[in-house]
């Protein structure tokens, strides 16, 4: 088989937002060889990358995966949460070397994060502790010119040491952007900060790729390298007795602290403090999670867990200039070097929250849940009013399959394996419920979030989702006549669809035919 000479693969790391997508299609098509780029968004991620239409990748963070199938290429873009790098080949080289039987799994070329060369152009994150009187720089504007720049910067001061640089244009001061802000403007903010300050800077060379690519500027794309403290990477293993914490919600504080860490255990020998307050598990998000999310999440990991934890100083640094800690793992990502496990010992599984569920802010967005059938039903009931469009659950089973993948009661139903049902007749829902084989998804949202989205005007659609849940569930074995529809369900089996079933139900606005199979991402 002839080699890659003459072929050389590009190669990107794309960066995005919690709850958006790399900006792409990711297709395989009937009489095309190879994982295909398709539909572009314009000003997404990929396209700002350089990506183009018919694209194929060669490899998903280092993965070789042109002879993987589709569904499993999917999974590992979406296990790579908010940065994944990609090895690329055009599609003309693509086909040719296919023709020459050149060996395609041979790895080249220079990585490019959001069309910025990874390690070099990004813009960074500057946190700065004023020592005496002066922070040891001086911000310059030129009227009638777009931009406040860095200057006067004392050599070996805190702004020096904290990565500011002369030239550097000031982009955001603690999270606001202030490009469009006048030279008084952005002096007033520094003062009023008061002693401690980020912010997020480009130099020169980043600036001009920036503005000749007409992208934005992002916190999200910046480098941490130059920030004080440095979120922890705790690899634990679990013993006889558990992981040895508590994972908890305190009152009047948002998210999920370690807490009640047992003398001798797993937890104290991976160095996890009181309090520290947990940002990802096994590398994706759960700030955002409920908490029975997070613990089982972390059930799920067996017997050997990797926890991102921040203390309350790292917390308050990130706090500032509004972004999340998990930018940490990013920076990792680039640096080729993901975190290992470790040898640990000994914890019990955290407890539910002390804090009410009212008193915890409500997310506006709707639920994909995934159901697999058993003998006895999905575990719900679907309930339609006569002469009301809608459709809602109820009598949803306490530990049920639709119970742990977060659907409740009064939740209101928008989608059917992909259809929207919000004006279809009842018997039509059921009949959708009925044929769909041994697997069911169901886009639904609380009854809450539903007003709330539909007062807004917001269409309530798949790309509103952060996480997908996933279960095993059941159908019912005799429908019913009535307009309530009883979906009971057993204990579930942990079971793995076939490829084609997986394909058939492939996760966040995916669609699939007899000529194309295509996931968003």
């Amino acid at each position: 088989m002839a080699d890659m000479a003459g072929y050389k693969p590009r190669v990107f790391t794309l960066s995005k937002k919690p709850k958006q997508t790399f900006g792409f299609y990711l297709r395989v098509e009937n009489g095309e060889e190879g994982h295909l780029i398709r539909c572009l968004e314009m000003g997404g991620p990929a396209e700002l990358a350089g990506m183009k239409d018919g694209d194929r990748i060669l490899r998903v963070n280092g993965t070789f995966v042109d002879e993987c199938s589709h569904s499993e290429v999917v999974d590992l873009v979406k296990n790579s949460g908010t940065s994944v790098t990609f090895h690329i080949l055009d599609e003309s080289s693509y086909k040719q070397a296919k023709a020459q039987g050149v060996n395609l799994s041979n790895p080249g070329s220079k990585p490019v994060a959001n069309g910025v060369e990874k390690h070099r152009l990004k813009p960074k994150l500057c946190y700065l502790v004023k020592s005496s009187s002066s922070f040891g720089f001086s911000i310059r504007s030129v009227e009638g010119e777009r931009g406040l720049f860095m200057t006067e910067v004392t050599p070996g001061g805190t702004a020096e040491r904290a990565g500011v640089r002369l030239n550097d244009r000031l982009v955001e001061i603690n999270g606001e952007n202030v490009e469009n802000i006048t030279h008084e403007g952005a002096v007033d903010k520094i003062k009023r900060a008061g002693s401690h300050i980020m912010f997020l800077l480009v130099d020169e060379e980043t600036d001009k790729f920036y503005q000749k690519t007409h992208a934005k500027i992002d916190s999200w794309l910046a480098t941490t390298k130059y920030l004080p403290q440095e979120p922890r990477i705790i690899n634990i293993t679990k013993g006889s007795d558990g992981y040895g914490f508590t994972l908890r919600e305190e009152p009047n504080q948002a998210g999920h602290f370690i807490r009640d860490i047992e003398r001798g255990s797993s937890a104290e020998k991976a160095r996890l403090k009181e309090m520290d307050r947990l940002v990802a598990v096994d590398g994706r998000d759960v700030e955002s999670c409920r908490h029975e999310e997070v613990v089982d999440r972390i059930k799920q990991s067996g017997n050997k867990c990797c926890l991102l934890v921040v203390d309350k100083d790292t917390d308050q640094v990130y706090k500032l200039g509004k972004v999340p800690p998990l930018l940490f793992l990013e920076e990792m990502n680039d640096s080729n070097s993901p975190p290992s496990y470790t040898e640990a010992v000994n914890l019990p599984i955290p407890t539910r929250s002390s804090t009410p569920a009212a008193e915890r802010k409500e997310e506006l967005r709707p639920k994909l849940c995934k159901l697999e059938k058993t003998s006895d039903g999905f575990g719900f009931h679907l309930n339609s009013i006569q002469g009301v469009c809608g459709h809602y659950l109820q009598n949803v089973v306490k530990g049920g399959v639709a119970d742990k993948v977060g659907m409740e009661d009064d939740d209101i139903v928008v989608e059917v394996n992909g259809v929207n049902v919000e004006q279809s007749h009842h018997d039509d829902v059921v009949k959708i419920i009925q044929g769909s084989g041994n697997y069911l998804e169901m886009l639904v949202a609380k009854k809450s979030v539903y007003e709330k989205l539909k007062a807004q005007g917001v269409p309530i659609t798949r790309q509103l989702l952060g996480e997908t849940s996933y279960a095993q569930v059941h159908s019912a074995k005799t429908p019913e006549a009535s307009k309530k529809e009883r979906l009971e369900e057993e204990e579930a089996r942990p079971t793995t669809p076939t490829e084609p079933e997986r394909q058939r139900n492939s996760s966040v606005s995916s669609s699939s035919s007899t000529e194309s199979i295509d996931e968003r991402l």
